[in-house]
């Protein structure tokens, strides 16, 4: 008689099937022993995140989100760790990626793309007023539970208040390029929360549009494209989006700012709009 298989544990999770894979670490699917709830276990090698000098990333990224809870950010529970692995144990977001509902739909009717900017937003000011800036915001990186709510993940270029210098700004250039703003490139210092709204203005450009607005496969002339804020909305959109996107694609980080004040209220009551 063949035996039962005996399921690997980590602590009270119990290991399944591997959900996800890259170069520093596996995602597998637990399950909770004592609570039946399903996690996200991510499972990274001590070695190679030494070897590759991405132990202050991985600390940054576990202080970040031990942070933050909020139903539109993917939670943290806990972390672990043994001679050989660190284990972090995340919500299961079982619904993909906002960019694969791109890729495989095209663009989006604006009624839907404003309750999914909507829980962006709303996520993305919440991490600021807790000190925490993303700097990586892209539809690959929000992802969507069962019932269609959205989740920021993966905080691993996030910056945390207290990263400021004297000058009160960040200095890292990070990112994605096409959802990167113009004072992230210049290299002269930037506002990470203004940073944040840059990229958010991008994603919501795509929602509607089904496409990037700054794109070229010269990444000078991306570049060039991204610091003059030169992009065109289609003429499918609105009045009401074309207005809005416009607002926050501003190059000039100075007049965001400004308008940053009251920009997440404003934002979210001009989202209730029928702008159609």
């Amino acid at each position: 008689m063949s035996q039962p298989k005996i399921k690997r544990r980590v602590g009270k999770y119990e290991m399944g099937r591997t959900i996800g894979e890259g170069t520093f670490a596996k995602v597998k699917f637990a399950r909770n022993s004592e609570t039946g709830e399903p996690v996200a276990l991510k499972i990274l090698d001590k070695e190679k995140v030494l070897k590759h000098k991405m132990a202050e990333q991985i600390k940054r990224e576990v202080a970040t989100m031990k942070r933050i809870k909020h139903p539109n950010v993917v939670r943290l529970y806990e972390v672990m760790g043994s001679k050989t692995k660190i284990f972090i144990v995340l919500e299961f977001v079982t619904g993909g990626e906002l960019f694969d509902k791109i890729v495989n739909h095209g663009r989006m009717r604006e009624d839907e793309a404003r309750g999914y900017f909507h829980q962006l937003i709303n996520a993305v000011d919440y991490c600021h007023s807790r000190g925490v800036f993303h700097r990586d915001l892209k539809p690959e990186n929000l992802l969507l539970d069962a019932y269609g709510n959205l989740k920021v993940s993966d905080f691993g270029l996030s910056a945390l208040s207290q990263q400021v210098r004297d000058d009160g700004l960040l200095h890292t250039t990070c990112g994605t390029p096409n959802y990167v703003a113009p004072e992230v490139l210049n290299d002269r210092g930037y506002d990470g929360a203004t940073a944040d709204l840059w990229s958010c203005g991008v994603i919501l450009f795509v929602l509607l549009a089904g496409y990037l607005p700054f794109d070229d496969s010269n990444l000078m002339n991306l570049y060039k494209k991204i610091s003059a804020a030169e992009f065109t909305c289609p003429p499918w959109l609105s009045f009401g989006s074309m207005k809005l996107i416009t607002r926050i694609l501003d190059p000039n980080p100075m007049t965001v700012s400004s308008y940053a004040l009251l920009a997440f209220p404003a934002w979210l009551h001009f989202l209730h709009l029928r702008t159609e």
